[in-house]
């Protein structure tokens, strides 16, 4: 991570203060209801159509990793709410990870972007960590810019694309790249799900009577799933255009006795005993489509997240355990209920939305060559 911040330093994206003023662009037509307040955007960064169809092209090109085998897509994946099904996230030669892929619908929201880490709140810098991040690798850039650059400036397509996006700066390089995957993450919105039309627009049959009972026990403090899991984005992690501080959420959810060293949570950036086995709010935005669950993936569905949380966690006297998680007893109908309002989150749409898919045709050099399994 130190070498992270030491490359950003040197590349200039971080104290980007000290470069030119942001080129003047159209304004971005979010994807998303009049309702509904757009996520908040740097100054340093602003949205454009241009920028945003760039970072998508970026987003699903392997060529941004080593040996050109693995992109963001490979484990991001639209289908699958851009998470990518496995218990831990796989990097570059299978290299395995400690954490699992969380999806990325509406992760511009987020002011905290990885499981523990409060400092990563800018999509741009933490695009860094994956590109060029060691400990694990995931794609493998690190030493690899300037070959990585130049496939990218050989393609025809990029060199029209990067001048579009970045009239004043029109060439391949960690400014340019970060900034585009950042725009394009930014423009994933999903708030066309059933309950979106049932709760914001009126449309009583949206929801099944099931999901209704299953929105009522939710909601109720029996179960206490909305005090971590509130708002429009069902987390207590929030930042908005009107919002920019934004509010962060970290909880032990008494999942273990002990935490290995390779996934502590919180308490590797802060020292804090309180902070052992802290990890982000994730939002429940999609999240009948993103398991396996927690921040490990070591829960494999919806039943078991619901059975962990009815037993007060699987290490109930953890003393960080967040006061919140005291356990209840529900009925089986009572599980199959609440099962029907979380699969009422998912905006079905979003995970097909053509704007967000893999741009590249067949057989071009930009198309990984591992794939993630099929949803």
């Amino acid at each position: 991570m130190v070498r992270v911040i030491l490359k950003a330093v040197a590349m200039g994206l971080v104290g980007a203060a000290a470069l030119a003023d942001p080129v003047a662009v159209a304004p971005f037509a979010w994807p998303m209801p009049a309702w509904m307040v757009p996520p908040h955007v740097p100054d340093d960064n602003p949205m454009s159509a241009a920028k945003v169809d760039l970072g998508r092209h970026l987003f699903h090109d392997a060529r941004l990793s080593r040996d050109s085998t693995v992109a963001c897509a490979s484990c991001h994946v639209q289908a699958l709410g851009f998470a990518d099904g496995r218990p831990r996230g796989l990097g570059i030669n299978d290299t395995p990870s400690t954490l699992n892929v969380p999806g990325l619908a509406n992760v511009g929201y987020l002011p905290a972007l990885t499981w523990a880490n409060p400092h990563m709140d800018s999509l741009e810098f933490q695009a860094l960590v994956p590109l060029f991040g060691e400990t694990p690798e995931e794609m493998g850039g690190a030493g690899q810019e300037v070959a990585i650059f130049a496939r990218l400036a050989a393609d025809p397509w990029y060199r029209t694309a990067f001048a579009a996006a970045f009239p004043d700066r029109p060439a391949p390089d960690l400014f340019t790249i970060t900034r585009a995957l950042a725009a394009y993450q930014r423009s994933l919105i999903a708030v066309n799900a059933p309950y979106d039309r049932y709760k914001y627009r009126g449309e009583v049959d949206a929801l099944s009577a099931a999901a209704k009972r299953g929105e009522q026990l939710f909601f109720d403090h029996r179960f206490e799933c909305y005090h971590c899991h509130s708002g429009i984005h069902f987390t207590n992690n929030l930042r908005t255009a009107r919002q920019p501080q934004g509010e962060v959420g970290f909880h032990n959810t008494g999942l273990y006795e002990s935490y290995p060293a390779t996934a502590p949570g919180l308490i590797e950036l802060t020292g804090r005993p309180e902070d052992a086995g802290r990890f982000r709010t994730p939002s429940l935005r999609n999240v009948a489509v993103t398991a396996p669950y927690m921040h490990d993936g070591s829960i494999p569905d919806l039943r078991g997240v619901i059975a962990h949380y009815a037993g007060g966690g699987r290490a109930p006297g953890h003393p960080q355990k967040d006061g919140m998680i005291v356990g209840f007893t529900p009925t089986e109908a009572e599980i199959d209920d609440l099962i029907a309002f979380l699969e009422s989150l998912t905006d079905r749409d979003f995970l097909t939305d053509p704007r967000h898919a893999d741009p590249w045709p067949p057989g071009h050099p930009a198309v990984a060559t591992r794939r993630m399994p099929a949803p």
